[in-house]
C-alpha cells in the first residue's frame, strides 16, 4: 500500500497550488522517509499571481515548479473562498524555511545555501549548525559572476545536497534554481528571498501578532512606504477575489 504523503491541489488564476492543514503536514510532505522530495518550491501570494499574469518569463518558471505554496494570508483566502471545503492554512516562506532546516538537522538531510551577503552567509551557517546541527555541505553567498554559474551547479551535484535554498530575490533566484536543476535534478530547491537576513537579526520580521492576523504586509508597509506602489497593484487582485474571477 502507497503510505507516500499527499497533498490537495487547488488552482487560483491558472496556478495550481498544494494546500496544507498545517505546518507538520507540510513537512511531512517535503522530507517523506529520512529524505527530501525532489522539486522545485515556489511561494506563493497576490503579488505573485499578478507577476504570474505579467511576466512570460515568471511565468513558465512557476509553471514547471513542482510544489507551489499559499505564502500569503490572500491566497489562504482566495482558496477558502473558491473552494469551501479545502483545509488550508498559510505557509510563510520565513517559517517553512527555518521548520525545514531543523527537520534537515533532525534527520541528517544534507543542505546547501546560496545567496546573500558574505557575512549574512557565515551567520546562517553557525546558527544552523549551532541551533539544529545541520549538515551544511556547502555554500555560496549571492555576489558570483554569472560566468562562476556553471562551477557552482557542479559543486551543488557533488556535494550530495538534498536541500538547496537559494536567497536571491524573484525571479533572480527562480532562474538559477532551474539551471542548477538540469545539473543536479534529485534536491529539493526552495527560493527563500531575504529569509538568511531575517534569520540572522540584520533585519526586523513582523511582530508575532501581526503574524497570526494576516497583517504581516500592513507592517512591511508602515515599516517601508517605499512599497505603497506594489501594495496599490493589488487592487487588481481584490478585484478578481470580489468578482469571483479566482
Amino acid at each position: 500500500m502507497d503510505v507516500t504523503p499527499k497533498a490537495p491541489q487547488y488552482q487560483i488564476r491558472g496556478i495550481r497550488l498544494h494546500a496544507f492543514s498545517g505546518m507538520a503536514e507540510c513537512l511531512d510532505y517535503l522530507c517523506p522517509d529520512g529524505k527530501a522530495r525532489s522539486g522545485t518550491l515556489v511561494a506563493i501570494n497576490a503579488e505573485k499571481v499578478l507577476a504570474y499574469e505579467e511576466n512570460p518569463a515568471l511565468h513558465q518558471l512557476i509553471d514547471a515548479a513542482e510544489i507551489k505554496y499559499p505564502d500569503g494570508i490572500s491566497i489562504v483566502r482566495a482558496i477558502r473562498r473558491k473552494y469551501p471545503q479545502a483545509q488550508v492554512t498559510r505557509i510563510a516562506g520565513a517559517d517553512l524555511w527555518e521548520a525545514l532546516m531543523a527537520r534537515a538537522g533532525q534527520q541528517g538531510i544534507p543542505v546547501f545555501l546560496i545567496g546573500g551577503k558574505p557575512q549574512v552567509m557565515e551567520e546562517t551557517v553557525a546558527k544552523l549548525r549551532q541551533q539544529w546541527r545541520v549538515n551544511i555541505v556547502g555554500t555560496q553567498h549571492g555576489y558570483f559572476n554569472a560566468d562562476d554559474s556553471d562551477a557552482l551547479f557542479k559543486r551543488v551535484a557533488q556535494s550530495g545536497a538534498q536541500i538547496v535554498t537559494v536567497a536571491m530575490g524573484s525571479p533572480k533566484q527562480e532562474l538559477l534554481m532551474q539551471a542548477c536543476r538540469k545539473v543536479c535534478p534529485q534536491a529539493l530547491y526552495m527560493g527563500v528571498g531575504g529569509t538568511y537576513d531575517v534569520f540572522t537579526g540584520h533585519v526586523k520580521r513582523a511582530p508575532v501578532i501581526w503574524q497570526r492576523l494576516g497583517l504581516e504586509w500592513l507592517y512591511r508597509l508602515l515599516s517601508q512606504p517605499s512599497r505603497l506602489r506594489r501594495q496599490l497593484r493589488l487592487i487588481k487582485f481584490l478585484r478578481y477575489y470580489y468578482r469571483g474571477q479566482l
